[in-house]
């Protein structure tokens, strides 16, 4: 059966538009922070594995990077480990970072790499500690208390920064038909394991590799102004005016200092794209309006 004639002209009209972007990321690196719905939505979690696949097959060198909140949460509810969250991060001890270590570089790491595979593409699954990938710091955090009127450091046991990257494994990785599936956990001078949060494992990969692109999926549509609707097109001193006005705020800073990290240590774009929508990651890479938040070191 063929297609007909305005079904036939609006695939030509998309490949045409696909093939400026197609040549001009040819051999570039392309950090993926893959987390939120698309993860656990099945759906959306096989066709992200199509969008890395084809970016790979037409001469990209897509990495990806995953969270795992969610899988998580559900697997600490399960063996009845209580877990708690002090800004955002879960604190971690020691008998709960074995259930992370396990969630994150055991079954979410190697389903993704399963996807990858059903969908035709290769993938190799590797966590921060394989060769030395990512050498962790312990992250330190302060809040205000009240009682004292006063900040306060809080312990909240293997909780990670990164230190360092070696690139040696991912550059083996990069030289060949593999994609790099990167779970965020990494291990500091004494062998002691910390999970880091994976936006911001992204972006450091992002500047280590001179990537072209920071891509970040989430539950939104983008970066959203007072009313509601999708910032884009925007540089760093545009987004840090908009932190300074309390635009940008709550959740979406540590997400957006992770893009602006990236951008102004010479990564040329960073994507804040919702990965709620099919092939977010194709529509922001190969079509003319994009999804979601673009952010560059453009001037005005």
């Amino acid at each position: 059966m063929s297609l007909n004639r305005d079904a036939a002209l609006n695939i030509a009209k998309v490949l045409t538009e696909a093939l400026p972007y197609i040549q001009r990321f040819t051999g570039k690196t392309i950090v993926v922070k893959f987390g939120g719905n698309a993860m656990v939505d099945p759906a959306l979690h096989e066709s992200f594995a199509r969008d890395v696949v084809l970016m790979k097959l037409v001469g990209m060198n897509p990495v990806v990077v995953h969270g795992g909140g969610p899988q998580i949460g559900a697997l600490l509810a399960k063996l009845n480990i209580h877990t708690e969250f002090v800004n955002g991060m879960r604190v971690t001890d020691a008998q709960t970072m074995d259930v992370v270590e396990m969630v994150l570089g055991g079954s979410v790491n190697k389903e993704i790499v399963a996807s990858i595979s059903r969908n035709g593409g290769k993938a190799i699954g590797v966590t921060g500690k394989d060769g030395q990938l990512i050498r962790a710091r312990k992250l330190t955090v302060t809040r205000h208390s009240p009682e004292l009127n006063a900040s306060e450091i809080i312990d909240i046991g293997h909780v990670g920064d990164v230190e360092q990257i070696d690139t040696e494994v991912l550059n083996v990785i990069l030289g060949s038909n593999f994609i790099p599936v990167i779970a965020p956990i990494g291990s500091d001078a004494t062998g002691c394991t910390y999970n880091i949060n994976a936006d911001l494992v992204a972006g450091k990969l992002a500047q280590v590799l001179r990537a072209e692109k920071l891509m970040l999926l989430t539950n939104v549509a983008g970066l959203l102004d007072k009313e509601g609707r999708v910032l884009t097109g925007l540089n760093t001193a545009e987004v840090d005016a908009l932190i300074a006005d309390g635009t940008i705020s709550g959740g979406m800073l540590p997400k957006i200092g992770c893009a602006l990290d990236a951008v102004k240590s010479g990564v040329a774009s960073a994507h804040i794209i919702d990965g709620r929508v099919p092939h977010a990651v194709l529509l922001e890479t190969f079509t003319n309006e994009g999804i979601g938040t673009l952010i560059t070191n453009r001037r005005q």
